[in-house]
């Protein structure tokens, strides 16, 4: 048996030690589901007393195999289903042959981890804070398919077991033994083996098998079974609540609700082929390849390095210890308080200290929130607001191995702060601008040592946005590109790198999103169309409300920047149908939510709504399609993409789809902005490009690129 070994003590316990040969964490393979057929086939011939499953690894049991979940194809569906069901039998013997069954769990037990859990009629928990239980499948468009929806339902009741199955719900040792998921902790791995043997000893000496819950006599699932009038009445109203929530973008949640709420009204065996139909459907679809090689590879590799030069990949760089932060706005307190967070000193300067004091004071006020929510106790707060140190002297910038500056959006004020910081510097420490639009090679001109000047873009608000983006100017060196990928992953960021540009990435391509939707608007298409069209795209906010958010004053300094810019480089701005909607909104005094209102409006008390203005501002004409609302939002993103992928200002496809999602809300069921080109075809795409280009503008031309994919046939991928 490859994954599996069994040993059995002079106890007459057996023990099945969970060991994959070929990976650090135990997965649900091909080798994991033969070894268990072996274990089934070979115990069923044996006496024993009882049975110990336990892990040899760091870890309890990873999950499913998504290699081949990634790969499994709609014509293979029916070989597929097979061998769901047989696993499913096997775990189903586990908790039906009558001697008992103990999950020692002594790491994280996720996903098919966790189902294998729950076929134990008993789980013990190592009480550690590494430990993680939860079924997280439906982040990566999938559902539970290894008895979970059956089994949670039956352990916790419909409405308890929800959360876990539809949001992917993760807890600790200590919440899973208050919810009911375990039945005992030990304080170390010793403790947990001695739980386990104690309860097959104490169980094996009854004359009566010993049984799940839901196999025993006169068992009735917790809280009722659908038909129960308190479930009848929510789940009557959950299928509009999930669709509201998901758009019909996102199969999988209403896949677990199906799942969960007819494998209740049946008996065990029919429950576990309806969950099996599901999830070989859901396997063999597109929204989970899209979400699985986002979100588990593209991710997993990029953490890995996958994005840096060869020549720094596997550097060892030494934890920052010690930051500065150039401007206590919202956006350099939000840094410091990412920084701070994760155990940085930081350095948190201004013009003045009530400036400087200010931009402490957002740390404070959200970590009170935390306080008052019980997610940390005083001692924690104190140790972070202690790590911030509000300054309006450069002097207290010595020491600091990393600047970060986030002043306004104004090239002379950023290569002021640039050499009044470098005067105090150490020769090996970095500065970073936080910049979202500026070329890294021009501001680095005002630096005495460019190669150590970088960009590192964080995204508002900065302490709870995943993604930054690093920027490498022309004259970047690969060292400090290094140092900048790992400082990023040690506060817990995920990084992308790319190439210096007006805009970069994710500014550019968030800017056609935006700029979109205000053309429309000007079109005459109904505001209401435009918000309602980006919801059922699934992006989380539509482009009217964001651009108030970002305030169409910023937007507009940014496009009079990129024309100064411009014009010294000799070259014509380009013009967007979105500007003479900005200039008109501003000339109303209209500018965002800061200035407050803009395309919404927000009564005091009461939710924002469309300004009613909007109507004689923008007179309505004949409304286009539905579909072209839609894609015109996507397509506009998804071009420009292609764009800064065929100019190498992207390095590579998963970090445009990474950075497309994490840092500018591209909707997630696409697996990103190029991934969606793959998933419509290319050829499909560019023909539909097409087509809005003729009804709409050139800024929706298929670009070169993508002229190419369409007649080789080929997706975008990483070699």
């Amino acid at each position: 048996m490859k994954s599996i070994r069994i040993e059995k003590g002079s106890d007459n316990i057996v023990h099945l030690i969970l060991d994959n040969p070929n990976a650090s964490a135990n997965v649900m393979d091909g080798d994991f589901t033969d070894s268990l057929r072996e274990v089934v086939k070979q115990l069923q011939g044996e006496e024993y007393r009882g049975i110990i499953l336990r892990s040899a690894k760091s870890t309890f049991f990873a999950g499913g195999d998504l290699n081949g979940l990634y790969a499994a194809k709609r014509e293979d569906a029916n070989e597929f289903f097979r061998e769901c069901q047989a696993l499913k039998a096997d775990l189903r013997w586990l908790e039906t042959q009558g001697k008992p069954v103990v999950a020692a769990i002594n790491g994280a037990a996720l996903g098919g981890g966790w189902e294998l859990a729950l076929s134990c009629h008993h789980r013990i928990a190592l009480d550690d804070r590494k430990v993680k239980i939860g079924l997280p499948e439906v982040t990566l468009g999938l559902l539970p398919g290894g008895g979970g929806c059956v089994r949670m339902p039956r352990l916790l009741g419909l409405q308890n077991a929800l959360p876990y199955l539809l949001e992917g719900k993760q807890v600790n040792p200590q919440q899973a033994l208050d919810a009911g998921l375990i039945h005992q902790l030990a304080s170390n791995p010793e403790e947990l083996i001695d739980h386990a043997r104690a309860f097959v000893i104490a169980n094996s000496e009854s004359e009566e098998p010993t049984l799940q819950p839901w196999d025993q006599p006169g068992y009735r699932m917790p809280g009722g079974d659908p038909r129960n009038p308190k479930n009848a009445q929510l789940l009557a109203a959950a299928p509009a609540m999930l669709i509201q929530k998901t758009k019909g973008c996102y199969p999988a949640p209403e896949a677990i609700l199906s799942v969960a709420v007819e494998g209740a009204q049946v008996d065990f065996e029919t429950a576990t082929r309806i969950e099996s139909r599901y999830f070989v459907e859901l396997a063999c679809g597109q929204v989970a390849k899209n979400m699985i090689g986002t979100f588990w590879f593209g991710l997993n590799a990029i953490k890995a390095g996958a994005s840096l030069p060869e020549s720094v990949r596997n550097m060892k760089a030494a934890p920052v210890k010690k930051i500065g932060v150039l401007g206590a706005g919202m956006m350099g307190a939000g840094i410091a308080y990412a920084c701070a967070s994760k155990g940085v000193e930081v350095v948190l300067k201004d013009v003045s200290m009530a400036a400087a004091e200010k931009g402490k004071a957002y740390t404070q006020k959200s970590l009170q929130k935390r306080l008052d929510r019980g997610r940390m106790d005083q001692s924690q707060m104190d140790a972070v607001l202690d790590r911030i140190q509000p300054t309006d002297s450069a002097a207290a910038l010595e020491g600091c191995e990393l600047v970060i500056e986030a002043v306004f959006e104004e090239r002379k004020l950023k290569a002021r702060v640039t050499e009044e910081t470098e005067a105090v510097l150490a020769d090996d420490a970095l500065f970073a601008s936080n910049t979202s639009t500026l070329p890294i090679t021009g501001l680095a001109e005002a630096s005495r040592r460019p190669p150590q000047f970088i960009g590192l873009h964080f995204f508002s608000p900065a302490e709870k946005m995943p993604l930054v983006e690093i920027i490498c100017g022309e004259q970047t060196s690969e060292e400090t590109l290094g140092r900048a990928y790992a400082f990023v992953l040690q506060i817990g960021k995920t990084p992308i790198v790319v190439n210096d540009s007006r805009g970069f990435f994710t500014s550019r391509v968030f800017g056609c999103f935006t700029n979109e939707g205000i053309a429309m608007l000007g079109e005459g298409v109904n505001p209401a169309t435009i918000e309602n069209a980006a919801a059922q795209a699934g992006f989380p906010v539509g482009p009217l409300a964001v651009s108030d958010e970002v305030s169409l004053t910023l937007m507009s300094k940014i496009r009079q920047q990129t024309i100064a810019d411009l014009e010294v480089e000799g070259k014509a701005a380009p013009s967007h149908p979105a500007d003479k909607v900005i200039d008109h909104m501003l000339e109303l005094g209209r500018a965002g939510k800061a200035a407050g209102g803009g395309f919404y409006s927000y009564p005091e008390g009461g939710p924002k709504h469309l300004w009613q203005g909007l109507a004689k501002e923008f007179p309505q004409g004949e409304q286009p399609p539905f579909d072209d609302v839609r894609e015109r939002l996507l397509f506009a993103m998804a071009v420009e993409t292609l764009r800064c992928y065929e100019e190498q200002v992207l390095r590579s496809v998963r970090e445009a789809n990474i950075g497309s999602i994490f840092g500018i809300g591209f909707p997630p069921w696409t697996g990103g902005a190029l991934q969606y080109v793959n998933q419509y075809g290319p050829a499909e795409f560019a023909a539909r490009a097409r087509e809005l280009t003729s009804r709409y503008g050139e800024r929706f031309h298929p670009p070169a690129l993508l002229r190419q994919l369409e007649e080789s046939g080929q997706q975008l991928t990483d070699k």
